[in-house]
């Protein structure tokens, strides 16, 4: 396969999508429906399966919630309002047109982390699944999983949009000048910006990317 000039990598959750806002509604649901204990001990759950498994397990939180309370039959309840959350009312400002931007420069790639059911859920209903035409890979821990990435989508230069500093600075230091790194500062991980290395352009919100002239982008020394 010949390697594209470039291709653009997406990261979904704070990136695309406002993911605190979608806990958000899920602490409030759970409080509403179930009571403050149940909330705080599915999150309990949740945040111990994340330091597990590095990604928010929503469903297999609720499995193991389960586990505990076998006779409880509003689980049923619960697993809905996850299953069919309506994730685009809580896309970014300007999110789908970004990547319509990006798709018009060179191959536009979701890159995101997650489980097998829930995450690629969020993404078909979110809208930005049909935006990238299906180009979507959910891995485990993305940031393991550059050679993959670079097999499915082989280019000569990438542009990550991460809002997660540590992502993007694990993969500038596995990619080196082979990436320029972007970070919308926006959502939880923004105030993590200082204890990693700058990425090569910081945006205050992804819609800023529309009014961005891509071209430098494709060169390894961005203004910063």
């Amino acid at each position: 396969m010949t390697p594209a000039p470039v291709v653009f990598l997406v990261d979904v959750d704070n990136t695309l999508l406002d993911n605190d806002r979608i806990q958000d509604d899920l602490k409030r649901h759970l409080e509403r429906e179930f009571g403050a204990l149940c909330r705080d001990r599915y999150w309990a759950i949740l945040e111990a399966l994340f330091v597990e498994l590095g990604y928010r397990d929503y469903l297999g939180a609720l499995q193991r919630y389960r586990t505990e309370h076998p006779h409880d039959v509003h689980l049923m309840a619960m697993s809905s309002y996850l299953v069919d959350y309506p994730f685009a009312n809580r896309l970014y400002p300007g999110s789908l047109d970004v990547l319509e931007k990006l798709r018009a420069s060179g191959p536009t790639v979701i890159l995101s982390d997650g489980d097998v059911v829930f995450q690629p859920r969020k993404v078909q209903r979110s809208g930005i699944w049909e935006a990238v035409e299906g180009h979507v890979l959910i891995y485990i821990h993305k940031e393991e999983e550059l050679d993959d990435v670079a097999r499915r989508y082989p280019a000569q230069h990438y542009v990550l949009v991460d809002d997660k500093p540590r992502i993007l600075a694990a993969v500038k230091e596995a990619w080196g000048e082979r990436v320029t790194t972007i970070f919308p500062r926006q959502g939880q991980y923004a105030r993590d910006a200082k204890a990693y290395r700058p990425a090569d352009l910081t945006v205050e919100r992804i819609g800023d990317l529309l009014t961005h002239d891509l071209s430098e982008l494709l060169s390894p020394e961005v203004t910063r």
